[in-house]
């Protein structure tokens, strides 16, 4: 393996350097990690006077990804909102889409993906907005939930153990660096599969974590480490993927279910165990470091993927806390 030139591969990507557009979106609204909802996280996140915290997530979609498997596109709009309120810690309580499209016809495959998803994952899709005057096919999705014990992208240290989980039971949908897991699963592994991450962040846990998003782990774990301004060594020989999947594909990969956790190495075993009892893998990939670097290493060799001190990511800081 040519490490250096993997790591350079990996920083130029497409789906990595999408995630640069974000900086530009903050900047000007004027937002920053101390903002309310604490943006660089996978939901908004409001303290309730009562206890716990309000989430708000959503999604939009890129049109190319829309236009070619629009049933797809709709199980996806459900099914990576419930994932990134169960990267906060939190449970879903309801959905709202928004949807773009020419005439019915055109947006019936990618409502019946929605509904779908929706009645896979038992969760209600409450409204929303609909055009069919438009030139072509397009969708967001919007969710909201609850947590009682967060997990943030704000919150991980040097030393942490960084441990990724990922559900291998799938396979790629044409075209993109989508693994699905979920498509064939029963509904109820499904479901009981999203209830693990507020369960370990209640248990005390897991306090710091993201949702393995387009970008995939390197990407993922760049913008864990530049919200909580640590840095993580990731070793690549102890990255576990499924037969004939090549290591940078998966480095980039958008997995249904998949997190990276960053863990305090007492709790490790634990974490990793509740995962593997519902046949996830689950397995400590690295650690986090003092300093703006993710680096790979492999077999004694080191390379950068990127220096965040150098050339920032989302220019967002960990500047305030939740609690």
């Amino acid at each position: 393996m040519m490490l250096e030139a993997l790591a350079k591969e990996l920083a130029a990507h497409p789906s990595i350097r999408g995630k640069l557009d974000i900086a530009a979106s903050t900047k000007a609204l004027g937002l920053s990690a101390a903002a309310v909802g604490r943006p660089g996280d996978d939901a908004a996140a409001i303290k309730c006077p009562e206890g716990g915290w309000d989430l708000f997530a959503g999604e939009g979609f890129m049109t190319q990804f829309v236009n070619d498997d629009p049933w797809f596109a709709g199980w996806c709009g459900v099914m990576v909102n419930l994932s990134d309120i169960a990267a906060m810690g939190g449970r879903a309580t309801a959905l709202l889409n928004t949807l773009w499209a020419p005439d019915v016809a055109t947006a019936q495959p990618l409502l019946k993906g929605l509904k779908d998803a929706a009645v896979a994952y038992g969760i209600p899709i409450v409204g929303g907005h609909t055009n069919l005057r438009t030139t072509e096919l397009n969708l967001s999705v919007s969710v909201l939930g609850h947590a009682r014990q967060l997990i943030s992208s704000f919150t991980a240290n040097a030393g942490d153990v960084l441990i990724a989980a990922i559900d291998h039971r799938g396979h790629y949908r044409p075209r993109f660096d989508n693994w699905c897991a979920a498509l064939d699963a029963p509904h109820d592994r499904l479901r009981g599969d999203y209830e693990l991450l507020p369960l370990l962040a209640e248990a005390g846990l897991v306090q710091s974590g993201k949702d393995i998003s387009q970008g995939g782990i390197a990407g993922t774990a760049l913008m864990l480490a530049e919200c909580s301004r640590c840095g993580f060594d990731i070793d690549l020989e102890a990255i576990p993927r499924p037969d004939g999947v090549e290591i940078g594909r998966w480095l980039r990969t958008f997995p249904s279910f998949g997190f990276l956790l960053s863990v305090d190495p007492a709790k490790a075993t634990s974490v990793c165990k509740a995962f593997e009892a519902r046949n996830i893998s689950a397995v400590a990939i690295g650690h986090a470091t003092d300093n703006a670097q993710i680096n790979f290493k492999h077999e004694g060799s080191r390379a950068t993927f990127w220096n965040y001190g150098i050339a920032p990511y989302l220019s967002l800081a960990k500047e305030a806390s939740h609690a």
